[in-house]
């Protein structure tokens, strides 16, 4: 199985750009990166809807966490994009596709966005471009995407682009701040022959 994981591994890491928007490799080196992906983490919003195995608290683990995340994407099994503004720069949230399956041609999206770039589609964008490098570039039959019961703002970025709603999974995720406790999951899903949404607008 190594194998094909290695087959398809990220070399060298991509660069996404459209919809005003530029996603790039995360820099586990830049404190302007590091304290970016900090602060997102220990965001209050983040932190209700999202229970990250590790939990991270202060710059060390932000660093050690982005690095891990960087050594994922050169075995094909995740990649994880820093969002950012396509002409200032400014760095906006993250997005990432994890857990790529090459048998089963399948992987779960992820994303998270500032608390000062909210309101703006962020979200919406960023999932439009990860979404298409899924299907075109990693050539990926099928995407999923989880959020946990209630999260209703995220559920209208999953359908804006073209994430069906399929149903929802007892138990699929930790609650928040917990590793002892589940809730619920409602589960969206996109195959590559779904039409494509016009996500941008």
């Amino acid at each position: 199985m190594a194998e094909v994981h290695e087959q398809f591994a990220v070399h060298p890491f991509p660069e996404l750009n459209g919809l005003g928007l530029r996603l790039r490799p995360w820099d586990a080196e830049s404190d302007a990166d590091v304290s970016a992906f900090l602060r997102g983490l220990t965001d209050p919003e983040f932190q209700r809807w999202n229970t990250p195995l590790r939990f991270v608290r202060d710059i060390d683990g932000a660093r050690e966490a982005l690095r891990s995340r960087i050594a994922s994407a050169t075995n094909g099994t995740n990649v994880s994009f820093c969002v950012t503004d396509a002409e200032s720069g400014e760095i906006l949230g993250h997005i990432g596709v994890n857990e790529i399956d090459h048998v089963m041609s399948c992987a779960r999206v992820g994303y998270w966005v500032l608390p000062d770039a909210r309101g703006r589609r962020v979200a919406t964008r960023a999932l439009a471009l990860a979404a298409r490098h899924g299907f075109d570039d990693l050539a990926l039959n099928r995407l999923e995407l989880g959020h946990a019961l209630g999260h209703e703002v995220s559920c209208h970025v999953a359908e804006r682009c073209g994430f069906r709603a399929e149903g929802t999974l007892r138990g699929a995720m930790f609650e928040a701040g917990r590793h002892d406790a589940f809730r619920d999951v409602h589960l969206h899903g996109r195959v590559t022959e779904d039409p494509e949404p016009a996500a941008g607008g």
